[in-house]
């Protein structure tokens, strides 16, 4: 469920990922074979990879087109000295945090920084040129900086009053 929620925004959509992924593991499991001899670590491996593959596929389904529109939206200005606001927040929060993204920004930046695709392999799982891929990891940092500023106000501004 952690995977598909980095994925999605809201809580349906994460559980629809999560079922046709589950889905696909019953359909496949027949066919699986260990990639190495941790079979355990090999099997969570499998799983998580057809979990991604599935996000990926809801993706496309969902959001391909909102993903070149939102290459023209508006840049964000963020001010230095953030250092320290991420050692302040915990990982459910960076997880919500993360979901606050756009889609198109949500995913490219879980497929490069959490799976460790190249921008080669996003352009290709999500059909966009490669520059499209960098851009929208660019502006999804972005994005994230100033939803982090925020929620970092925010905790400032609670723990003043």
């Amino acid at each position: 469920m952690a995977i598909c929620d980095r994925y999605t925004n809201n809580q349906e959509d994460a559980v629809e990922i999560l079922n046709d992924g589950f889905l696909k593991i019953f359909k496949e499991i027949h066919r699986y074979k260990p990639a190495y001899a941790d079979e355990l670590g090999s099997f969570k491996g499998w799983m998580k990879k057809i979990m991604v593959y599935t996000a990926i596929d809801n993706f496309r389904k969902n959001h391909k087109h909102q993903l070149v529109g939102e290459l023209d939206s508006a840049m964000y200005h963020i001010p230095g000295n953030n250092e320290g606001v991420l050692d302040k927040i915990s990982h459910d929060e960076i997880i919500k945090l993360i979901q606050e993204l756009s889609a198109g920004y949500r995913i490219v930046l879980n497929l490069f920084i959490v799976e460790g695709f190249s921008h080669e392999e996003i352009s290709k799982q999500l059909g966009i040129s490669v520059g499209t891929s960098k851009s929208n990891l660019a502006k999804a940092r972005k994005q994230l900086q100033k939803i982090v500023m925020r929620h970092n106000k925010i905790l400032i501004s609670k723990n003043a009053g």
